[in-house]
């Protein structure tokens, strides 16, 4: 496939991105044609603030976020080296002021993340041209604000972002729904073929696309239960039931959309980081470098990988694990051979030569996410190894502090904390709740309560779509609560305003 530069890359960092492409297709990297821009920091916190696109619908958060990364550039807090767009080609960005060591580093590691995007079946439901599509978002949103109003518009996005991580992650992979397009009995069949036509359209729009009722069509007169099974992906619900507006369906739709493309990212923080740092490792060490670019490289590769005692760095926990697997494997440490052994002289010397390890890392690679990456290959060696440990605040010295460095706890902590990216599970479990037409929704409890302040609040926005009173059942302190929002009082399960349990005050601390 023939390489596609920007046109804004100095001769220098082309000739660059020819070279490094080389090495990574030579290591059997596979990825899509990659354009990198040369751009200014200024430019790259404006992109980075926009979840990396060029381009998105408008909204003050942006704008935020643009303030607090150019503060923390300004101020020597922080500094984005490389930035790179899941996308058919593959769009990265290269800040002007690095040096050419960094700038070779900085491609050899988008590559990674190039071949991560193209190849891990995570990312394989995602769009291919979001650069476009954010595009025609925004396009579509700021033909909204013309007509309803920039402030009526923003409000309502400010209410649909604090639900956008209400979706199903699993859905893209798992067929949740049956397929109401198609039959497997003849005489369904032809009954379809009998019913008047209707233009093609997502489930979620089409009540919005097509009439409701047509002549010639039957509806079924027996009610049903709605949901019929508990709705993880609770956007959707919303979309199909909830009383919006056109407009309002098709910024929700937006929203929706963006959440599912931005997923994958989350639920492959650990492996992404890894895989791209293993690659950038591996090609500027035996490759990329000579011996005046070693000590340079290295100060900026160990300021990558660097670890903290209070947070969990998911560069160096990537490329340490991909490392292990690639080790263990090629000395044939894998299997019920070696885990029956309990000599652990024996199992530190062991080594068949099977020589399998690349051909495993690549393929780990391509199934896995950081959930079922940790729990397949986070091993106690790997913990003791790398000095891992669990930890919890004490309400006594009203500190974070170590609470136990044993691996079932470590290896417990760090899966609970990637089951669905961290965020709570939540599904609607009844669209009509006490036949009021009320939404109840219920929190699958892993071991950890809810936030009272973040759950109330998006009660609140929650209500602003459905128009009725909502309803959370979830456990606090071990007891069942639901948490309830009718649109001017929020309510406890027992009748007690949460007023009484929790303060919410504006100028409370908490």
């Amino acid at each position: 496939m023939p390489l596609i530069q920007s046109s804004n890359l100095t001769p220098e960092l082309a000739a660059m991105q020819v070279e490094v492409e080389e090495y990574a297709r030579g290591h059997g990297l596979d990825f899509y044609p990659t354009i990198f821009e040369l751009i200014d920091a200024d430019e790259l916190n404006m992109i980075a603030a926009r979840g990396g696109f060029p381009t998105r619908y408008p909204h003050w958060r942006f704008g935020m976020e643009y303030e607090s990364l150019s503060r923390g550039y300004q101020y020597g807090l922080q500094k984005i080296y490389e930035m790179v767009i899941n996308n058919d080609p593959c769009y990265a960005y290269l800040m002007r002021c690095n040096g050419p060591i960094d700038q070779k580093l900085v491609m050899a590691h988008v590559y990674g993340h190039c071949d991560f995007f193209k190849n891990n079946q995570w990312f394989s439901h995602t769009s291919r041209k979001m650069m476009d599509e954010t595009a025609n978002h925004g396009t579509r949103i700021r033909k909204i604000m013309d007509k309803v109003g920039v402030e009526t518009v923003e409000e309502f996005i400010d209410a649909c972002l604090s639900l956008e991580d209400l979706i199903d992650v699993y859905s893209p992979h798992i067929k949740r729904r049956a397929d109401r397009k198609s039959s497997t009995l003849n005489g369904e069949r032809e009954e379809e073929a009998k019913k008047p036509r209707r233009f093609r359209s997502k489930d979620y729009m089409d009540t919005f696309v097509n009439p409701r009722e047509l002549p010639g069509e039957k509806h079924d007169v027996e009610p049903r239960k709605v949901p019929e099974h508990p709705e993880r992906d609770v956007l959707l619900f919303l979309l199909e039931h909830a009383p919006l507006d056109g407009w309002q369906a098709d910024v929700l739709s937006i929203i929706r959309d963006e959440a599912y493309y931005f997923a994958p990212q989350g639920q492959t923080k650990i492996m992404n980081e890894g895989w791209a740092s293993y690659w950038h490792s591996k090609i500027m060490t035996t490759q990329g470098l000579t011996t005046a670019d070693i000590v340079n490289y290295c100060d900026h590769h160990s300021g990558t990988l660097a670890s903290s005692p209070t947070q969990l760095n998911p560069y160096k926990v990537g490329i340490e694990m991909f490392r292990d697997i690639e080790s263990r494997w090629n000395r044939g440490a894998f299997g019920r051979e070696y885990e029956e052994c309990d000599d652990d002289a024996e199992r530190r010397r062991w080594n068949t030569n099977a020589g399998l390890g690349l051909e495993k890392i690549f393929e780990v690679r391509r199934i896995h996410n950081d959930l079922t990456f940790i729990d397949e290959f986070l091993t106690l060696d790997f913990v003791r190894e790398h000095k891992l440990f669990r930890f919890g605040y004490n309400p006594g010295s009203e500190a974070y502090e170590i609470e136990s460095r044993e691996f079932p706890q470590v290896k417990q902590q760090l899966l609970s904390s990637l089951t669905n990216r961290g965020r709570p599970l939540i599904s609607v479990t009844d669209g009509n709740f006490r036949n009021r037409g009320e939404l109840y929704l219920k929190h699958e409890h892993s071991g950890v309560d809810l936030q009272i302040d973040y759950a109330t609040d998006t009660l609140e926005n929650l209500q602003k779509l459905w128009n009725r009173p909502v309803h959370l059942e979830t456990i606090v302190d071990d007891t069942k609560t639901v948490l309830t929002y009718d649109g001017e009082e929020h309510e406890c399960d027992y009748g007690e305003s949460l007023s009484d349990l929790f303060d919410f005050s504006e100028d409370s601390e908490d």
